[in-house]
């Protein structure tokens, strides 16, 4: 059941893919230029209006906007997969966790492509290429749970509480600022805060393990990943079991 859950999930990702690409003059090749028109306004804006770039600013803005983006355009995304997919709903019953996979599909396909942009800019720029970039393989896996279980959470309540979106919305903007996109979380003044940002805030880690892997070749601290990918695994399986008890009181409600 799972399995063809997910061949679903996957075909309704794919059938968005080239809906949108076919209404676009730029078509896929927007999957790379969004996220590079995102990072090239940032970087103007910190290297050349307020002057605090500093050297390879480029690259650790890159590395630190492009994993926060895809994270929160998907769970943007997500909160709303089941509203929107109420259509669907009415004419077969089937998993309701299909439509938040099948929206972090797409964006894990797109993202796939942006990565692999992400890696070539990189060694392009100057920086050595080495096995430890293999690290990312470890990282990829853990922010697809990280969007998975926080997005069936932001579609459940959604569902209940449209009114959501908007507290979506605005946790969005604040990890843009709070998780180190634009500052380097290992340059604060306390050492202690260094610690308890990597440690308290999944997203800081995240982007400094980005960092870490593909701009000093350094691997991330596998326990703190653990504790991330463990985590989220877990919330996972909650929703998963939750989606499944509410079915029809999720129906119902979206219907009402």
């Amino acid at each position: 059941m799972f399995i063809k859950s997910l061949v679903l999930a996957h075909t309704m990702a794919a059938m968005r893919l080239k809906s949108e690409a076919s209404k676009l003059y730029l078509s896929y090749l927007w999957w790379i230029l969004e996220p590079m028109l995102y990072v090239a306004v940032f970087y103007f804006a910190f290297s050349y209006l307020l002057n605090r770039g500093g050297e390879n600013f480029l690259v650790f803005l890159m590395c630190g906007k492009i994993p926060l983006m895809w994270y929160t355009k998907t769970l943007i995304k997500n909160s709303m997969s089941l509203t929107t997919g109420k259509g669907l709903m009415g004419q077969r019953d089937f998993p309701k966790f299909v439509f938040p996979y099948s929206h972090t599909l797409e964006a894990a396909y797109k993202e796939t492509v942006v990565y692999l942009f992400l890696v070539a800019f990189v060694w392009l720029y100057g920086f050595e290429a080495g096995v430890e970039w293999l690290y990312l393989l470890a990282l990829v896996p853990v922010m697809l749970l990280l969007i998975l279980s926080t997005g069936m959470v932001a579609a459940y309540i959604t569902v209940y509480v449209p009114d959501f979106r908007m507290i979506i919305a605005m946790f969005t903007m604040a990890l843009l600022f709070v998780s180190g996109v634009f500052w380097d979380v290992r340059a604060l003044p306390d050492p202690r805060m260094t610690e308890l940002m990597l440690i308290y805030n999944p997203f800081a880690f995240m982007l400094d393990a980005h960092r870490q892997v593909l701009m000093y070749r350094t691997a991330p601290d596998w326990t703190q990943l653990g504790y991330i990918a463990g985590g989220a695994a877990l919330l996972l399986l909650i929703m998963h079991g939750w989606f499944a008890s509410q079915s029809q009181r999720i129906a119902r409600r979206l219907y009402s």
